[in-house]
């Protein structure tokens, strides 16, 4: 099994059914599957060959989608790059895992001319867009994907890939340095499909609701799952017009909606929502971040009918864990337990599992663990370790949790986040929680800050609902009322928005 079999087998069981709906129209898995094979033919002619590094460089779009699938069914590597990427920054993705095609739309040729030029392994850019404007700057072979897509050429190619070798390679931004390439094969990425489009339940008649960038692995997992179903997708570019995302909720009947925090943030400011009624929308997924608990409770009232499931991941291993939707009032603030076909356990800074109770590291053991980080020898060795059998390499996350009696995680913090004041360990998850008990409350987030009696000082970060009078007075009385009073912030500042990474998450980095 690989992963472009999810396209190909939906259209062969059944080639006219929808399988993406975009705002340029509607398309049936025979013509996407069709679309494909055009591109991958014209790969090959240009000598792409199976291993090669291809680079898609699109918003959420058809062309997107019709270009992974063309790179997979060669045997080649793709690699999704958010389109707001600086020319600094592609550049050396592209030089990094030396790039040998590059896929790209014509309305960025002032940032993909640099970049391209100055990777020297790069062959060939296929473009989208009108091929009557001119792209002189761009020194690289180009070619059209509308030319490739009005082709003939769209049987199947030959394929001897096998589900050990490479699919994609997904960046990711780290706190400092350069982004490192997560390496996942066909087998990760099948493993980690099955094992979460078991536990929502998926099913062929589902119409999953995509606003999150496929370049993001959350966004790029709904157009994979939603194949391998044979379900429809629906592709939006965006969150940013939220009442026309209500409207194709409401329009294409949608069944799965997935979000992250920030999107859950917008939603709940939108009181009129609740006149609607969302009957067929059974369920709304959430990662990236953990959703606070307040919001949980809000979203529930908001969407009495829909299953709400509160997820933890991280792109190395995909998805960890789930909340079963019947413990939500029992474990509100637990992200839950391994998903199926993974194991999970907490160990000290040795290396040995801990009991119940203590907080340590998150381990996980799974064919869904990636395979390493590109050309990074010293920072997979960070990350993977031996694990319980001779060769077996499991990942260490990075981040702090608790496990209780039955098996179920608490996230604490990231290793690097925790706040050292008084003397004592302080979660910025845990006073975080808190401050968004509060009604006015949308976004917040606690670091610490230098302190010369302290230690480390708290420091939180909020966002308010517009017009709120809220003081920093009232919010660290609410703290002190509810957190041990070395949890408590000594500072709050109140900003118009908190920055957020390409994946939504709130950046701390630079806050303090």
């Amino acid at each position: 099994m690989l992963v472009n079999h999810f396209l190909e087998n939906s259209a062969a069981k059944h080639p006219d059914k929808i399988a993406l709906i975009t705002k340029e129209g509607r398309y049936s898995y025979g013509e996407v599957n069709q679309m494909a094979n055009k591109i991958a033919h014209a790969l090959i002619a240009e000598g792409v060959e199976k291993g090669d590094r291809v680079a898609i460089f699109l918003d959420n779009s058809l062309d997107a989608v019709v270009s992974l699938f063309g790179v997979l069914k060669i045997g080649g590597i793709f690699l999704m790059i958010n389109p707001t990427t600086k020319t600094e920054k592609l550049t050396y993705i592209l030089n990094n895992c030396r790039a040998a095609a590059f896929i790209g739309s014509q309305g960025k040729l002032p940032v993909i001319s640099e970049a391209c030029n100055n990777t020297p392994s790069l062959r060939n850019v296929f473009l989208t867009g009108d091929n009557r404007l001119s792209h002189h700057e761009l020194h690289k072979k180009s070619f059209y994907l509308s030319e490739i897509l009005s082709s003939s050429n769209g049987h199947q190619p030959v394929l001897r890939t096998i589900d050990a070798d490479l699919a994609t390679i997904i960046y990711t931004s780290g706190s400092t340095g350069n982004p490192k390439g997560v390496m996942m094969a066909h087998f990760n990425m099948i493993s980690a499909a099955n094992s979460i489009t078991t536990y929502l339940e998926n099913v062929p008649d589902d119409i999953i609701l995509n606003v999150l960038p496929i370049s993001f692995d959350y966004g790029l997992y709904q157009i994979l799952m939603g194949f391998k179903m044979g379900s429809t997708v629906v592709l939006e570019k965006s969150f940013l017009y939220p009442y026309k995302v209500i409207d194709i909720i409401l329009k294409e009947k949608v069944t799965g909606f997935p979000i992250v925090p920030t999107i859950s943030a917008i939603l709940l400011q939108m009181e009129d929502i609740k006149k609607h009624n969302f009957e067929r929308l059974r369920y709304i997924s959430n990662t990236a971040a953990a959703l606070p608990v307040a919001h949980i409770q809000k979203l529930r009232e908001f969407f009495p009918t829909t299953t709400i499931y509160s997820m933890y991941g991280l792109t190395e291993c995909k998805r960890v864990s789930y909340l079963p939707p019947d413990q939500l009032d029992i474990r509100p603030t637990s992200v839950g337990k391994g998903m199926p076909n993974e194991e999970v356990y907490i160990v000290d800074e040795d290396g040995n599992r801990v009991r119940p109770g203590v907080v340590g590291e998150l381990v996980v053991r799974g064919s869904n663990v990636m395979r390493g980080y590109w050309e990074m020898p010293e920072e997979t060795a960070k990350r993977l370790r031996p694990g319980q059998y001779p060769g077996e390499m499991v990942l260490y996350t990075g981040d702090l949790f608790r496990m209780d009696e039955e098996g179920y995680l608490y996230f604490v913090s990231r290793k690097d986040d925790i706040i050292k004041s008084r003397g004592e360990k302080v979660s910025p998850k845990e006073i975080e929680n808190v401050l968004y008990e509060i009604d006015d409350v949308i976004e917040a987030a606690v670091v610490g800050v230098e302190d010369s009696v302290l230690g480390q000082a708290i420091k939180a970060f909020v966002v308010l609902k517009e017009g709120s009078q809220l003081t920093e007075k009232e919010t660290i009385r609410f703290c002190a009322q509810h957190l041990e009073d070395f949890m408590v912030p000594k500072y709050v500042e109140f900003r118009n928005t908190l920055p957020k990474t390409d994946t939504g998450k709130i950046k701390k980095t630079g806050l303090a």
